[in-house]
């Protein structure tokens, strides 16, 4: 079968990184398959790149997979990177194809989900209790998209909460995160047409956050919300607080997104404390995923 390779270019290159693209195609310009990478470029992370490979399930087996990574690490390779990440759901055609191509398995996520139907009416009272229980020194806030100006730069300072987040031998570095970054974070998901809604845990001492709860819903409020991330600075852990912000984080999304059919969410398996926050808040396991690495 005759194989082609056309290299594409996002235009839009943002500040923590840009994407570059390949489109495979019989000759005939009918699509077989298309990968992607996207090379970070913000400091702490200048050494990775991320890659997606897709290929028609009726083209599998061709070859076609083998050619679109051939070219991505090449690419990667020229853009000095270090290390190349991959992530695919257990079982599947992924996991097998990046096997056997020698990336390595550096991480194991456990996705869950909570259903939002008849069957949370049943937890509702309980996650409301968490959600209203006073925690001494402490208080929570909540906004819609963008930081509020005044809490901009506490709210980027507390984003080192994940830096220390279980990632096994994962090559992913360190994300160093400022107020350009948080506002352009919330930027990128409006673009997109999402709904971003933040729960914070604020130190009453001096009005610094110190934990914080993402959340990402479809535009129309209907569908499955994503949560983006949770993590509270270690100097403030051990006090709920993780807990506290998620269980806030549900029950606004259950009283401004009626729609909603289920909150998603993903967690290393190595990340103990929040699988047993996610159990104790009614998160249903659904399935795995892996994250592969490929060293160059």
């Amino acid at each position: 079968m005759p194989l082609r390779i056309t290299a594409l270019t996002d235009p839009a290159r943002a500040s923590s990184g840009y994407r570059l693209a390949w489109l495979a195609d019989g000759g005939d310009g009918d699509p077989l398959g298309s990968a992607f990478l996207r090379v970070f470029t913000r400091k702490g992370q200048e050494h990775l790149a991320e890659l997606q490979v897709n290929v028609h399930p009726a083209e599998r087996r061709r070859g076609v997979g083998s050619r679109l990574l051939e070219a991505a690490v090449a690419a990667a390779r020229e853009a000095g990177r270090r290390s190349v990440i991959a992530q695919a759901d257990a079982g599947t055609p992924g996991d097998h194809f990046l096997a056997a191509r020698g990336f390595g398995k550096v991480l194991t996520l456990t996705y869950a989900r909570l259903a939002l139907d008849e069957s949370y009416d049943g937890r509702a009272a309980e996650i409301d209790a968490i959600a209203e229980r006073p925690h001494p020194g402490y208080r929570l806030v909540s906004w819609r998209g963008t930081v509020p100006g005044e809490l901009a730069g506490t709210f980027a300072d507390s984003r080192r909460a994940m830096d220390d987040m279980p990632m096994d031998d994962t090559d992913y570095g360190v994300a160093v995160w400022d107020v350009e970054r948080v506002l352009a974070a919330a930027k990128a998901v409006a673009d997109r047409g999402e709904l971003l809604t933040t729960v914070a845990a604020v130190d009453e001492s001096d009005g610094s956050i110190v934990g914080f709860s993402e959340l990402v819903v479809p535009g129309d409020g209907k569908g499955e919300g994503v949560h983006y991330g949770t993590g509270v600075l270690p100097e403030h852990r051990g006090h709920g607080l993780g807990r506290w912000m998620k269980a806030e984080s549900i029950r606004t999304a259950r009283t401004d997104h009626p729609g909603l059919s289920g909150l998603v969410t993903d967690t290393a398996d190595g990340n103990t404390h929040m699988r047993r926050i996610n159990d104790a808040l009614g998160y249903v396991p659904t399935h795995k995923a892996l994250e592969y690495q490929l060293d160059l």
